[in-house]
């Protein structure tokens, strides 16, 4: 016995075993039915417990369908306008699946054969009408909704409720798309778009009535549409919708949202979009729109010279002030007065190193040179400090060595920034100084002074013009990079007559030619130039091997700038610079493509960059690549969170070449926004064993935290003081602290402005000189090039909300500042900020924040409250407002 049970579970091939295993399998299948059966009646007992509403609704129902095949036409009529009706009131609000639908399921296929059997008439129209409703919850992949619809009576869609037309405007994209490639007629679709669309409007749903216009390739219908109510949640939803569509789809849509604006005279958000799309004759008609309206011309006159760009063919005379940036000091020094900051600083103020043991350190020259770019920083735009401009002469110069001496008294020029009056005073003093380190730091300061402000008198021009031919290198280099600080983004004629020429000058170095190469990158940013463009390709031929020493990556980036962002305007200048061989052309193509496409967050450009990163090689021009990644993602905040995860993967995989340009990739991230995620791992790589590493990552806290005064980063390299006493990191280490506190906390060198919708081209080239700089650290910034951290002044400007009143006077509001949130796409009026505080203006806005106005007194004249806003008194301000009561 026991053997015969051992041989049982032994899988035989003998017929009883089969048998038994049948039995089983049966048993257990008859025992699942049970349990299903079990299931089903649980589910049917539940079915059968209908309210007695529910069950006569749904006998009701089930005799129209009966009724509805009756072969007399005039019944099924009847039977089915009834059923049309019971459909209609379930359908016009979906706050719960409708019952008609649920109950008419199972009959969705005995309506369908009936259809079939019908003859042609009223009521087989009729039929089509219910089945296209029904289709929404019965329908396949065949698009039934839509093919029923076509073939029904043509009645108004509104009738049946707002889910059915957003199921048929999802149907009738896809049909669209399929019927172009076949090449058939769309004539029946557009019609129903055009019915549709009227109904999304007035239904709070803008955003599916665009949507449907852009798979339909109608979006210009959307003018019919628009009116005071809707204009603005419209035009924000293209705005956005614009960032992930190809060119030139991108630029048709802004340009439809510029027409919108135009339309309903919102003129200062017409101009903004004009400014995204970079098209000259756009803003100039925008500016003559509004020629007769002095209050609105002015508004428009601030926010172009935010920009810094000038509107051609336009007579701007009478506003000439505002755009030439005249006033900026003016306001930035009644923003200081409010928030009591005039008093001019020490570095040892900041750096408090008499709370830690670096107070021991030795006065060097080294350590001088980095307080006086802490000074500079700290006090700009201030008009005063207390080692360069005091009236006692400090002699603070003197404390400084050969090429120190020349930043020393360059960093005047940032201490005065846009004050030209008061400023050549205090600058003229050093330059007819016979120190000739000392003279040439005064050409660089005068450059500086007048960054961004342009003046009749042309101060800069007529000061640094006759030094541009002189015997001394030292002096051509600082009038020259002087002057491409000074005119960045001007793109005017008689610079290039004057500095071109320079360019082919056999006798200078590459130093000398880079910095030639980035003064004309700086004044011609974004023009794409061709005559320039050949220029400095011919000159990179004919340096041959010289086109890839370490400061010819200057003339490289002034090559780029000229096509900063705009995308394949650059192909032709990729192609020329494919004649380049060795490492000189290859610097040049990334440089060019990532400018060109700096800002786009374009997917592919950044996966060509990948890609080269990880050919396996050593090769130096990998840095440059993850640059040129963080530079094509910064404006969108999609990208830049992808990018952290990128740079993770090459920090642990990468070469020491990709290592050293992370840090500054994540400065160039987030300039003057001290993300966490990014100052951790700053943090992190600021104590690596690689000294460039580590003095990136040093470099780039500040660039993080420029013009913030944040007190973690501030906590950190107060630590990195200490922990690098008596390294070369010091300087890197001073250098961050000057930059954290630049403008005592009230300036930004962010590029992106007005809401972060407009990147200022200008802003993006003085930061792309400072890290194509940071990306040889130890031959350019450790050694003789350290003026190259004034670059950083292109980008400079202060980051306040100032309000104005009609002639130009402060005019202190109250205004609400909080976090700001995204509503694109939110019907109704969401609320535009978060966690806000109440403040009177003058106030200072983060990079994420944003301000409204907390009294309705006065009426702004631009939507975004950034910048320089001017107000105007609101007629219907309410009884109990100040203003009101003053006029009663």
């Amino acid at each position: 016995m026991p053997e015969k049970e051992v041989t049982i579970p032994v899988p035989a091939r003998g017929g009883s075993n089969k048998e038994e295993d049948k039995k089983d399998t049966e048993e257990k299948n008859n025992n699942t039915k049970t349990k299903d059966n079990k299931k089903d009646k649980k589910k049917d007992k539940k079915e059968e417990t209908l309210s007695p509403e529910d069950e006569k609704l749904k006998n009701d129902l089930e005799l129209l369908v009966e009724r509805s095949r009756d072969e007399k036409e005039e019944i099924a009529l009847t039977a089915l306008e009834a059923l049309k009706t019971e459909i209609r009131s379930s359908t016009s609000s979906m706050t719960s699946v409708p019952k008609p639908l649920k109950f008419l399921r199972n009959h969705y296929q005995t309506l369908v054969d009936i259809y079939k059997n019908s003859k042609e008439g009223k009521a087989k129209t009729s039929l089509a009408d219910i089945l296209s409703v029904l289709a929404m919850a019965n329908g396949n992949d065949e698009r039934d909704t839509l093919k029923y619809k076509l073939l029904g009576s043509g009645e108004a869609i509104a009738s049946w409720g707002h889910e059915y037309v957003k199921h048929l405007a999802t149907e009738i994209g896809v049909e669209y798309d399929i019927k172009k490639e076949e090449n058939q007629s769309v004539e029946d679709l557009l019609k129903l778009v055009d019915e549709i669309v009227p109904f999304q409007m007035t239904h709070n749903a803008e955003p599916e009535a665009c949507d449907l216009l852009l798979e339909v390739g109608q979006l210009s219908k959307i003018f019919q549409f628009i009116d005071e109510n809707n204009y603005s949640r419209v035009c924000l939803y293209l705005f956005k919708c614009s960032y992930y569509v190809p060119g030139p789809d991108d630029i048709n849509i802004l340009k439809v949202c510029v027409e919108i604006y135009i339309k309903m005279k919102q003129y200062p958000d017409a101009l903004r979009v004009a400014m995204k799309i970079s098209d000259p004759e756009l803003i100039t008609e925008i500016f003559k729109l509004v020629e007769n309206n002095k209050p609105i011309l002015q508004q428009l006159g601030f926010l172009v010279a935010r920009q810094k760009i000038v509107p051609d063919n336009f007579n701007y005379d009478s506003i000439s002030d505002i755009i030439n940036n005249s006033k900026l000091s003016e306001y930035f020094m009644n923003l200081a007065t409010d928030l009591d900051i005039r008093e001019p600083k020490l570095p040892e103020e900041i750096f408090q190193s008499h709370l830690d043991s670096t107070s021991m350190i030795a006065d060097s020259a080294r350590m001088n040179l980095a307080s006086s770019f802490v000074n500079a920083f700290v006090n700009a735009g201030f008009g005063r400090d207390k080692l360069m401009t005091a009236e006692e002469d400090t002699k603070w110069w003197y404390k400084n060595r050969e090429l120190g001496i020349l930043s020393t008294v360059a960093s005047t020029g940032m201490v005065v920034l846009w004050d030209i009056d008061g400023g050549l005073t205090k600058i003229d003093k050093f330059l007819y100084s016979q120190e000739k380190h000392c003279s040439n730091g005064a050409l660089m300061a005068i450059g500086m002074l007048t960054s961004g402000v342009r003046s009749e008198m042309d101060p800069a021009l007529s000061l640094l013009a006759e030094h541009i031919n002189s015997s001394n290198t030292g002096t051509r280099i600082s009038a020259i990079f002087g002057l491409g600080l000074a005119y960045a983004g001007t793109q005017r004629q008689d610079l290039m007559s004057l500095l071109s020429p320079c360019l082919d000058d056999d006798k200078e170095k590459m130093e000398f030619i880079g910095i030639v190469g980035l003064a004309l990158g700086l004044i011609f940013i974004g023009s794409c130039d061709p005559e320039l463009s050949t220029l400095f390709v011919q000159t990179l031929i004919q340096r041959g091997t010289a086109a890839s020493e370490s400061h010819a990556r200057f003339l490289h980036l002034g090559l780029g700038l000229l096509y900063l962002g705009k995308q394949d305007a650059a192909e032709l200048a990729l192609e020329t610079l494919k004649a380049i061989e060795g490492k000189g052309g290859e610097y040049a193509r990334l440089t060019v493509e990532a400018c060109a496409y700096a800002g786009t967050g374009n997917v592919l450009k950044v996966q060509n960059m990948l890609h080269f990163c990880s050919d396996g090689q050593e090769n130096p021009h990998h840095g440059l690549a993850v640059l040129s990644i963080a530079l094509i993602a910064m404006g969108e905040e999609l990208g830049s969170d992808m990018c952290l995860r990128m740079f993770d993967h090459l920090l642990q995989k990468g070469n020491v070449h990709i290592k050293r340009a992370i840090p500054l990739a994540l400065g160039l991230l987030s300039p003057s926004n001290p993300r966490i995620a990014i100052m951790d791992i700053l943090s992190k790589l600021s104590h690596d064993n690689d000294p460039e590493v580590a003095q990136g990552a040093i470099l780039s806290l500040g660039l993080i935290g420029a013009g913030t005064n944040n007190a973690r980063i501030g906590g950190m390299l107060r630590a990195l003081a200490v922990f690098y006493g008596k390294d070369v990191h010091l300087f890197f280490v001073r250098i961050a602290q000057g930059l954290l506190h630049l403008g005592k906390g009230t300036m930004t060198i962010n590029p992106y402005h007005s809401d972060r919708t407009l990147m200022s081209p200008v802003a993006v080239g003085g930061l792309l000189a400072l890290l194509h700089a940071g990306l040889d650290i130890k031959n350019i910034l450790s050694t003789q090039s350290h003026y190259l951290f004034f670059s950083i002044v292109c980008s400079m400007y202060p980051r306040m909300l100032m309000t104005l009143d009609e002639d130009l006077k402060p005019l202190p509001v109250s205004v609400r500042v909080g976090q700001s949130v995204d509503i694109v796409g939110l019907a109704g009026k969401p609320k535009t900020i978060t966690g806000f505080q109440t403040h009177t203006t003058p106030v200072l806005l983060g990079y994420n924040e944003r301000a409204e106005l907390a009294t309705d007194d006065y009426i702004p004249l631009t939507n975004i409250l950034e910048g320089i806003v001017i107000l105007k008194p609101n007629p219907n301000a309410s009884v109990t407002s100040p203003l009101a009561s003053k006029k009663n």
